[in-house]
């Protein structure tokens, strides 16, 4: 690559960064109870909030929704030039409207604010111009100062729309808190993908991926080495005569035995069993069971149902659902 061009990036990428962070550090400690006063209407209000909003607030308005449907708060995105053509039909006597907006005096956002007032619904402007038409007029504000953007014509939304996406996330993250949004919650919310199998995928439903391998303590050689290969999860349980785990050997077990015993026909499963596996138990979550395998450097996991021996996991399995 061109030096030249090489430092030019360079200087460009850390200044673009440089701004932008101190912009969100200076916002940081300046939250007045302005701002916390709107977050609580919205806590407190038994409808939606339609977010709305023209150009690239209308962007960061849908990622806003997006972040607040999925922790608890019901909200809709509306863009405001829809809103003037027909979209206002979707805004509920119970709903709360922020429109956000840099400027606060787009045509869109004058157009729509009266008509909105004149619905009776709160309106919260998140807006960086506190003089501006849309700030005078709204119920509660959310000030987003932004002294300059971070291209070099102070032109492109950039320090604006990272500010209010960092607003959003902020107001989002001070609801779930207050409305107590717990893992349970949030594994409702996010069933698909492996952030939601996190959540919600036990142990036990690992289980029926694999027979139950076992065999007893008086088993010989031949029958521990043909359960471990027949049942393919490169280990075996071992239980005494009442059916309780005492032990389990591994692939890895059997080869170390070969290496120091000369004669193994004699041996009995008992011989060579780990007398204190690594268990867990089948209501834990799958999260949870590759954490300790990762911690002990190991396979396979003994599953438990109380003290009953109930099967066995690998660490396959988790990776086949997603979770490594």
């Amino acid at each position: 690559m061109n030096s030249n061009i090489h430092t030019q990036i360079k200087e460009k990428i850390e200044n673009t960064l440089h701004i932008e962070g101190k912009a969100l550090l200076d916002m940081s400690v300046n939250v007045s109870d302005e701002i916390c006063k709107a977050v609580e209407v919205i806590f407190e209000n038994k409808g939606r909030l339609i977010v709305t909003g023209i150009g690239k607030s209308a962007i960061v308005g849908q990622k806003i929704v997006a972040t607040l449907n999925s922790t608890g708060t019901s909200a809709v995105f509306m863009h405001a030039a829809d809103a003037i053509h027909g979209d206002l039909g979707m805004i509920s006597e119970d709903d709360i409207v922020m429109c956000i907006s840099k400027s606060g005096d787009t045509s869109e956002v004058k157009v729509l604010v009266p008509l909105i007032k004149g619905f009776g619904n709160t309106l919260i402007a998140m807006v960086s111009n506190g003089l501006s038409y849309l700030a005078t007029n709204a119920d509660h504000k959310i000030l987003i100062p932004v002294d300059a953007e971070a291209d070099p014509n102070n032109l492109a939304p950039t320090t604006s729309t990272t500010l209010q996406m960092a607003m959003g996330d902020a107001i989002a993250v001070a609801l779930l808190s207050l409305r107590g949004f717990s893992h349970e919650h949030f594994a409702k919310f996010h069933p698909g993908g492996s952030l939601g199998k996190q959540l919600y995928l036990k142990v036990g439903d690992l289980l029926s991926l694999h027979d139950k391998p076992k065999v007893y303590t008086s088993d010989n050689i031949r029958q521990v080495i043909m359960e471990i290969s027949s049942k393919r999860l490169g280990a075996t349980a071992v239980l005494d005569d009442n059916e309780n785990l005492v032990g389990m050997i591994t692939d890895g077990d059997l080869r170390r035995m070969l290496e120091t015993e000369g004669n193994v026909g004699h041996l009995i499963a008992s011989d060579i069993m780990n007398g204190n596996p690594k268990t867990i138990q089948k209501s834990s979550l799958a999260i949870d069971a590759l954490t300790v395998l990762r911690k002990f450097s190991i396979s396979q996991l003994v599953v438990k149902d109380d003290n009953r021996y109930v099967g066995m996991i690998h660490i396959h399995d988790m990776i086949k659902e997603g979770l490594v």
